[in-house]
């Protein structure tokens, strides 16, 4: 087959003329940090997710790093998720003196398997972060089972999940605090930032003062119309808000969530349809339970050759690709600290064979078509 001489990359975030429209409004209003635009798009996750408030955040890692803080944290206290995630999570929980405590996943799905959380459950556990993994949904009815009969918290990996679906409940409407990622790889985005949405007004009144140095008010409150400069704080916190300027690319995007959404369905679909069969590869399952996929990453595992070798010639055929993602528990910082997490059979199948292949809106149906010949050549060939 023939090369193609455009780089596809891994991904690209999908902007049309209603966000930039909305950047330039924000940019020409004067009004540039957190405020109404950021309260906007809080209201949509509210709308979205069922919750009664939600809470617009610099990242996703901040969100967890302030949703652990709030849990009280003591040292050896025992956070369980599956080490099948990103980095940040653990580094928050090592980072709050608790110990990440590892339950294994499903190989097809990539998602914790429920029916291997309890075993990991002790008395020093304090809380579930489960993580829907890709766009697929964990199962809720399981996790939410366990945190009931053991008194544990959960909060909820939202990252991969705008637009993720549980027998017909959006992820973050389940009644525990769920953390959603904009950065730009995600299926919506604000450049950089996150959101937590919640229901609980309590907690969400301690999430909106640690995430602005403790302050009460926050900057529109104090210095739009009638406001009150001045301020007290009672418990010290961070920087961790949103500026309006992003949270009004983030609003535009939300608008075409569906829109894009629908699109990343049908190109996960093209991809699943071309690559069905292939010796040496592979293909993402999905959940069997009633479920809506946001397919925010589209994760394939090489079995007929060493993946180090495969990346090198998706890159000779001029085809991106990413990584998700090395398991925690063999991170050298998880290791260090933590010790042997016990095995994990599943993570560790798949841990040396995932790649995720280019998956974002913009991309045509030829791409995802080159992508399939290019795979079905590389294997062949082996």
């Amino acid at each position: 087959m023939n090369i193609r001489k455009e780089f596809l990359p891994f991904s690209r975030p999908s902007i049309g003329e209603a966000e930039i429209q909305g950047v330039v409004t924000c940019l020409k209003s004067g009004w540039i940090t957190t405020g109404a635009i950021c309260k906007t798009l809080e209201d949509r996750f509210c709308e979205l997710t069922g919750a009664s408030g939600a809470v617009t955040l610099s990242s996703a890692t901040a969100g967890m790093h302030l949703m652990l803080k709030l849990l009280e944290l003591q040292p050896g206290d025992e956070i369980l998720t599956p080490s099948m995630t990103f980095a940040s999570t653990v580094n928050m929980i090592l980072l709050h003196g608790a110990k990440p405590v590892f339950a294994d996943i499903e190989y097809g799905t990539l998602n914790v398997n429920a029916a291997c959380l309890e075993e990991k459950i002790t008395p020093r556990t304090r809380a579930i972060i489960p993580v829907h993994f890709a766009g697929a949904p964990v199962d809720m009815d399981a996790v939410n089972l366990l945190a009931r009969r053991y008194r544990l918290a959960v909060i909820e990996d939202a990252a991969h999940a705008v637009g993720t679906y549980y027998k017909g409940v959006h992820a973050g409407g389940f009644g525990h605090p769920a953390i959603f990622s904009f950065h730009p790889i995600k299926n919506i985005t604000t450049g950089e930032g996150g959101l937590v949405s919640l229901n609980d007004p309590d907690l969400e009144k301690k999430l909106r003062l640690a995430r602005f140095h403790g302050i009460e008010r926050d900057a529109w409150k104090r210095y739009g119309k009638g406001g009150n400069p001045s301020y007290d704080i009672v418990e010290p916190g961070y920087k961790y808000n949103l500026p309006d300027l992003l949270a009004a690319l983030g609003v535009a995007q939300f608008d075409r969530w569906r829109e894009l959404n629908d699109r990343r369905r049908m190109l996960a679909q093209l991809y699943r349809d071309g690559l069905k069969g292939t010796v040496g590869l592979d293909l993402p399952q999905v959940p069997a339970y009633d479920h809506v996929h946001a397919w925010h990453l589209l994760i394939v595992k090489i079995t007929g050759m060493p993946r180090d070798l495969f990346m090198q010639k998706l890159a000779d055929y001029n085809i991106g690709y990413g990584l998700h993602f090395p398991p925690a528990h063999e991170l050298s910082c998880v290791k260090a600290r933590t010790g042997s997490s016990g095995p994990l059979p599943e993570t560790e199948r798949a841990a040396d064979k995932i790649i995720s292949l280019p998956l974002f809106p913009d991309m045509a149906e030829t791409d995802v078509q080159y992508v399939c010949e290019a795979i079905k050549e590389i294997l062949k060939n082996v």
